[in-house]
């Protein structure tokens, strides 16, 4: 059955090498230094030569453009990410049929403009944004433009990435996280609260038709179905300092109507019961195949195997597996064929 793969990483070769030039902490980079998938289109490509009626819809990777790169420096990284992935696109469609657009997030002007170039001119069908931005949540009013014209202006969905740091430390106490609990459960903490702020900052309600596909099955809203069910039907109860509870009132929906309005991938390593606990929650039409490739053990290649095995073991209707496999995909990149 075809395949598209809605969230493969890439470093484009140029881009890649800028990057390492920019990186201050080479540390910080370390993950991706060794992962020739990652840059080397060559080495790419000839993985992919295993995995018949396999496309990659291609986003940039972490580390965030905005994290290595100041507000002077954002706006040139994001458009040579976004000129070498249309490049790529351009010289292998078959494989690559479409692109998602990055943006310089620490340069909020900056960013409608790399929208417009990245969109009407390069083709990008939707953009990235990741959890935070240098610490800052999605929801500061600086931000709101760039959803604002990703619905109305472009009509794209965007792509969000967790964005976490051992910087991040996991008690009050110590100065870092230890054991990368920031990226085994800080990860899935990050999304779940930028979710959770647009949903309560009134994302949806100003912007019905947005499409925010969140990586790793929605993170830790599909297992925790209760908390944001009948737990945030008391929302309120217990904050004394805020008045929830008249947001609570004052929003339209319940508040688990609104997470269910994300669409979420199966970029969950090859877990089994994650994937049928985000089908679940969200729905068949809501997710969408994806792979996280190539961030697994071997470099690129095995999720593309697993996560399909386990997306297959769960013995879905036809239609339900087309549509997360492919069809919902093109339904979001408003593409017929490719």
């Amino acid at each position: 059955m075809r395949k598209i793969d809605s969230y493969a990483h890439i470093l484009p070769q140029k881009y890649f090498d800028r990057m390492a030039e920019l990186a201050r902490d080479k540390g910080a980079i370390k993950r991706w230094l060794t992962i020739p998938v990652l840059y080397d289109l060559d080495a790419r490509l000839k993985m992919m030569e295993d995995f018949p009626d396999y496309q990659q819809i291609l986003t940039l990777s972490n580390p965030p453009i905005e994290l290595i790169a100041g507000p002077d420096e954002s706006p040139a990284m994001a458009r040579l990410a976004n000129e070498e992935m249309a490049k790529i696109r351009d010289a292998h469609p078959d494989k690559f049929p479409a692109f998602v657009a990055s943006l310089p997030m620490n340069n909020p002007a900056a960013c409608l403009e790399e929208m417009e170039y990245a969109i009407n001119t390069l083709g990008a069908r939707g953009i990235q944004v990741f959890t935070n931005v240098n610490g800052r949540p999605l929801d500061e009013p600086d931000f709101w433009p760039i959803f604002e014209a990703a619905v109305k202006k472009y009509d794209v969905p965007v792509w969000m990435h967790p964005a976490r740091g051992a910087n991040m430390p996991d008690y009050a106490s110590e100065k870092k996280s230890k054991f990368e609990i920031w990226w085994t459960f800080g990860w899935p903490y990050e999304t779940s609260a930028a979710m959770s702020r647009m949903v309560f900052s009134g994302f949806f309600d100003k912007l019905p038709e947005l499409k925010v596909i969140t990586h790793h099955m929605g993170a830790m809203i599909p297992f925790f179905d209760g908390r944001v069910g009948p737990g945030l039907d008391q929302f309120g109860s217990r904050t004394s300092d805020e008045d929830y509870e008249g947001l609570l009132k004052s929003i339209a929906r319940r508040p688990i109507d609104y997470y269910r309005m994300f669409y979420a991938d199966t970029a969950l390593a090859g877990g089994r019961s994650g994937i049928r606990c985000g089908l679940d929650f969200f729905g068949a039409k809501q997710v969408v195949f994806a792979s996280d490739c190539p961030f697994d053990p071997e470099g690129g290649p095995m999720f593309i195997r697993t996560i399909p095995e386990a997306i297959d073991s769960l013995d879905l209707p036809k239609d339900e597996q087309e549509g997360i496999y492919f069809r919902n995909a093109l339904k979001l990149l408003k593409m017929d064929c490719c």
